[in-house]
């Protein structure tokens, strides 16, 4: 597995990195996700995503970690939990993050990120928001010091939100999620190139967009999800003839196709067994896609270059009653 240095901190982490999102619901002796995190890390994946709110992931990965000897390197969240939730009160804040290291079985945090602290009206975490300046960056600043955590990072969805965020020079490192695939792009034109500058690690959630770019959605795409925008419609089309003439698996084409970019530092693959695991690796070790197919996936992504504004986050091509924003349809 190939490593990138994690932007201005000291880590080499894997391009195809391990996101602990499926783990919300297992059973935290569940000797399957055991496996999982085990072959991943024979595999040379050597960085964890997970989050408080991912349900009990950092408790099954806590004990999926333990006493593992083969060097890797994890990442959790602040915010959300524990309800309520008041991202103004520090102690709060810190009981959040003492009780991630009580489930992960950890001294330390390798990397802490603030969860979604770009959605403007959801949660007030700022005293200067162009600056970053807050009691949880006031709280990352003194658990640095007490050696709780090594560097600072923010995940969010809301791209030029979090770019501005990610430009005041606090952190280290940026998530962004459902920004950056095959089809959706518009964190290349708003985090990407401000993260760059700034000499951040870019990590990229969802490059499948959460199995919207896993699978085929033949008869949505042509008969069904009336949510979806004709252009978009238009778009999916071309991506599935283009698939059918290279003969490149629908799900290994996005994973190469994010792993080309070398700005981008890692891509986490969200798996629930070792043979989804297998298939995201040996697409990744295929290495980056020829330019003239890079090329012709750019032209087909630039039908849509942004994002409908009535188009969910999360593709619910599997969910037949799903109208639309707003409710009515459900």
């Amino acid at each position: 597995m190939k490593k990138r240095v994690l932007g201005r901190t000291d880590l080499e982490i894997s391009e195809l990195s391990l996101g602990g999102v499926f783990w919300g619901g297992a059973d935290p002796e569940d000797a399957k996700s055991y496996a999982v995190v085990h072959r991943a890390l024979e595999l040379g994946i050597n960085y964890i995503d997970t989050a408080p709110m991912y349900g009990n992931s950092e408790e099954v990965l806590g004990a999926a970690l333990k006493g593992v000897r083969t060097p890797y390197y994890l990442s959790t969240k602040v915010g959300y939990l524990p309800e309520p939730f008041d991202p103004r009160d520090e102690a709060l804040l810190r009981r959040s993050v003492e009780n991630s290291l009580k489930l992960l079985r950890r001294d330390f945090i390798d990397i802490l990120m603030i969860h979604e602290p770009d959605r403007p009206g959801q949660f007030d975490w700022w005293t200067n928001f162009d600056r970053a300046e807050g009691p949880v960056t006031e709280l990352m600043t003194e658990l640095k010091e007490e050696g709780k955590i090594r560097f600072t990072g923010i995940g969010g969805t809301t791209v030029y939100e979090l770019a501005r965020l990610a430009g005041a020079g606090f952190f280290d490192v940026v998530l962004t999620t459902f920004n950056y695939s095959l089809l959706w792009q518009e964190a290349r034109a708003g985090v990407v190139p401000l993260a760059k500058k700034m000499n951040l690690g870019i990590v990229l959630g969802s490059p499948l967009q959460q199995g919207a770019l896993s699978v085929r959605y033949e008869d949505q795409i042509s008969n069904g999800a009336p949510w979806m925008s004709p252009p978009r419609r238009a778009q999916y089309k071309a991506l599935y003839a283009y698939v059918d003439e290279i003969g490149i698996p629908l799900p290994e084409l996005g994973l190469r196709f994010v792993l080309s970019d070398p700005n981008i530092t890692a891509a986490l693959t969200g798996v629930n067994s070792i043979a989804q695991l297998e298939e995201n690796v040996r697409a990744a070790e295929k290495g980056p896609l020829p330019k003239e197919i890079r090329d012709r996936l750019q032209e087909i992504a630039n039908m849509v270059p942004f994002r409908p504004c009535e188009e969910p986050f999360f593709m619910p091509f599997w969910e037949s009653q799903y109208k639309g924003p707003g409710g009515a349809g459900r």
